[in-house]
């Protein structure tokens, strides 16, 4: 096969393959609560799990954060020392590392004044 014809079928494969995947998941979780109801056990266990407040965007916003200081720092260094891709890399890791301690340290904080105020 030509290089044109392979480049062609991974986006359809990809496709098919995520749909499938989520169909699959989407079934399974299905059968999880169809077997909690035949056991008794109320589903709703499952949703009281999920609607935790998800700092899921605020991970990712900080992750996002540092990755972009990392590659701004990064082409400084370059021009500066001529490090090439090592400072790319460092600081892209340094600096991400650094995004998602500080969401989890402002997680924690969130999750601790939450449970003061209910005391």
């Amino acid at each position: 096969m030509e290089t044109e014809n392979i480049a062609v079928f991974i986006p359809i494969v990809t496709v098919i393959s995520g749909v499938v995947l989520a169909s699959y998941i989407r079934k399974m979780i299905h059968l999880e609560k169809l077997a909690m109801i035949e056991k008794g056990v109320s589903p709703e266990f499952l949703a009281s799990k999920k609607k935790g407040r998800s700092s899921a965007a605020l991970r990712f916003g900080l992750l996002s954060i540092g990755v972009g200081l990392g590659f701004f720092i990064g082409y400084f260094l370059d021009l500066q020392y001529n490090m090439e891709e090592v400072g790319y890399f460092a600081m892209l890791f340094i600096l991400g590392g650094v995004g998602l301690v500080v969401a989890y340290l402002i997680e924690e904080k969130k999750e601790k004044s939450n449970t003061e105020s209910t005391l």
